[in-house]
């Protein structure tokens, strides 16, 4: 049993080590300034527009969208990502939170995606907004938008009350789940 937990902690270790010296995180999971969160959400959004032009009617519907954009993720078997984003409600932003997610399994890598969180119902945004640790899965289910050929939108689950977008810098992620990610408030 103390074998296993020494393994553990190992693979843990040389996991972080692996990753900090990737070079692959070495700006972006630092603490951001308001500015430079503000900055990096409109280039999420030019992103996902360019993959999406779909989504922009989509994200005028909602009642208001967290952008996280440029979540680090990596892992070697046991894997972490972290980003900061801005919720937008009405097109002004009103709040910055952090998104924060441990896993395990096999995997090995890192990569940053962009990640937008719709709230099509405002009882959604309002819980949302009141919890101090919300997470994904547990505080609301988020339906995760497929897009077509031609950033075409799935629209079987535009009806749900929390919505979302996973865009890597290869475009639009399919096979992601956001459950359990956790999304706290940032004092900025």
């Amino acid at each position: 049993m103390r074998s296993m937990r020494l393994t553990a902690g190992l693979v843990g270790a040389i996991a972080v080590i692996a990753i900090a010296g990737s070079g692959l995180f070495s700006d972006s999971v630092q603490a951001r300034t308001a500015e430079e969160i503000e900055a990096k959400v409109d280039k999420a959004y030019d992103h996902l527009y360019k993959e999406a032009p779909e989504a922009r009617s989509l994200i005028g519907q909602a009642n208001g969208v967290l952008v996280v954009p440029e979540v680090v993720e990596g892992g070697f078997f046991i894997g972490a990502e972290y980003g900061e984003g801005a919720l937008q409600v009405n097109g002004e932003t009103t709040g910055y939170y952090s998104l924060t997610s441990a896993s395990f399994g096999f995997q090995f890598g890192g990569q940053k995606k962009d990640v937008f969180l719709l709230f099509m119902e405002k009882a959604a945004l309002e819980s949302f907004r009141a919890s101090k640790n919300w997470k994904a899965g547990i505080d609301a289910s988020v339906a995760i938008i497929k897009v077509g050929a031609g950033g075409s939108i799935d629209t079987a689950k535009v009806n749900e009350p929390v919505v979302g977008f996973v865009v890597g810098r290869a475009g639009l992620m399919g096979g992601v789940s956001l459950e359990g990610s956790k999304i706290t408030e940032l004092d900025r």
